[in-house]
């Protein structure tokens, strides 16, 4: 089977939350089934930015993203998330090979022109994703590696985006046509109006939900990734909290009660 696993969040800071997750992804391989990982750092690139004084701004969860930011995006993303996560699946055995969207024009990238909300709002080098060629990752896959996808992708006018996460996960699912989309998260699923947990949650509720303001966020672009994947010939896409990697590889042969499982209908 393939899967695309999307980690960020806490599952990139925590050491304990990290090695859980490789562990999972190292076993799915072991198994048999083709796995990439596509990962944020949206944590570390704000640390880095303040580093450097600068300070981060969101419309609908997404980065206001000029020259600047963009240029450190590429070399927190590209490089040291994704370097990290190459050695951690490196020091259980599994080989990996780091990769951006840029990479053998793995995937192509417009200007995302509007926010989320529809208020208009430029959020300069933030793309969305034109067109995909998975080749590459599945060269890989062939040689029994892991492709680390970092969120960057390059645009047709030679320029870099920043991407959203989510999204390039269900880019790059939906390219690979994989069987099963993940998202590894720092909470433990879709709440719903209650507070508590929804187990299942069918796209057409997430416009509804949006309205309501029920959902918020970076929980905007995660659901809509959720959906587009999902309309777009993924079988299964599930929230997952970080905590619970163990039970990727019992995702799609057994009942998992942690987290949402996002459903067509």
């Amino acid at each position: 089977m393939k899967y695309v696993v999307k980690l960020g969040g806490a599952g990139l800071e925590t050491p304990s939350l990290l090695d859980g997750a490789m562990r999972a992804i190292t076993d799915l391989v072991r198994d048999g089934n083709q796995v990439a990982v596509v990962h944020g750092g949206g944590i570390q690139l704000t640390r880095t930015l303040k580093a450097m004084g600068k300070e981060s701004q969101f419309i609908s969860g997404l980065r206001i993203t000029d020259a600047e930011t963009r240029d450190v995006a590429l070399m927190v993303f590209a490089g040291k998330v994704n370097k990290s996560l190459v050695a951690a699946l490196g020091a259980l055995g599994q080989p990996a090979v780091g990769l951006c969207g840029g990479d053998g024009l793995l995937f192509r990238a417009r200007k995302k022109r509007t926010a989320l909300n529809g208020d208009g709002g430029d959020l300069g080098f933030v793309g969305e994703i034109a067109a995909s060629d998975p080749r590459w990752i599945e060269a890989i896959w062939q040689l029994n590696g892991v492709p680390v996808l970092s969120s960057m992708a390059l645009g047709f006018d030679g320029e870099y985006y920043n991407i959203n996460a989510d999204e390039m996960a269900a880019a790059c699912a939906i390219a690979c046509r994989a069987d099963a989309l993940v998202f590894l998260t720092d909470v433990p699923g879709v709440k719903g109006a209650n507070g508590e947990v929804l187990r299942w949650l069918s796209i057409d509720q997430i416009a509804e939900m949006a309205k309501s303001a029920v959902i918020s966020g970076g929980m905007l672009p995660k659901l809509s990734a959720c959906r587009e994947a999902l309309l777009n010939g993924v079988k299964r896409v599930r929230i997952l909290p970080a905590e619970a990697a163990s039970s990727l590889p019992d995702l799609c042969s057994s009942r998992v009660a942690q987290g949402t499982e996002v459903m067509v209908a």
